[in-house]
């Protein structure tokens, strides 16, 4: 079952964030669109986003400019980005987006079961990651808790700590016929 974060999907093209949605819908996550790199930070700040598919070439704020503001910031830093360019194979633009940190790299037309694979496996990898450190946290605030390492503890006298006898365990050979 889905977490309650959503996948923003972000192009400045209406028949791309189609596509794309079309393509993500069996998938039952949640998703959200934006139409500009603007309007996918603001989306993302409001928080709950937990798997960005990003359009690298948009009018003002461009796709690596939201994954370089993103990385910036504590709370949004590991969020898995997959960049989608219609540009074809470029190395100097897959450097950038490896260099800032992107999870994939994805050329148009888009497979949609690649697509729908990569998601899957990044959205949940990165829902595993946020409950792994919530535990972190916990297990930090229990640890603060605890007496410091040179103080003895006192037994609770609600526990039984008696120990009853045990029996001894009987071989064949200890057996008298």
């Amino acid at each position: 079952m889905p977490s309650d974060a959503k996948i923003l999907i972000v192009d400045d093209h209406e028949e791309t964030l189609y596509a794309l949605e079309s393509a993500l819908a069996p998938l039952g996550y949640r998703l959200a669109r934006a139409t500009s790199g603007d309007d996918a930070l603001k989306e993302v700040l409001r928080g709950q986003v937990g798997l960005l598919v990003l359009d690298v070439r948009m009018p003002d704020v461009n796709g690596f400019d939201v994954v370089r503001y993103l990385r910036r910031l504590e709370q949004t830093q590991h969020i898995p980005v997959i960049l989608v360019t219609g540009f074809g194979p470029d190395a100097e633009l897959t450097t950038t987006a490896f260099r800032l940190g992107v999870a994939d790299l994805v050329m148009k037309p888009i497979d949609p079961w690649a697509l729908r694979t990569k998601v899957r496996y990044l959205y949940d990898a990165h829902q595993r990651y946020l409950r792994m450190r919530q535990e972190v946290r916990e297990l930090r605030e229990l640890v603060k808790e605890l007496p410091p390492p040179n103080q003895t503890l006192e037994p609770d006298p609600r526990l039984d700590t008696h120990v009853p006898p045990q029996r001894p365990i009987l071989r064949k050979h200890d057996q008298t016929a």
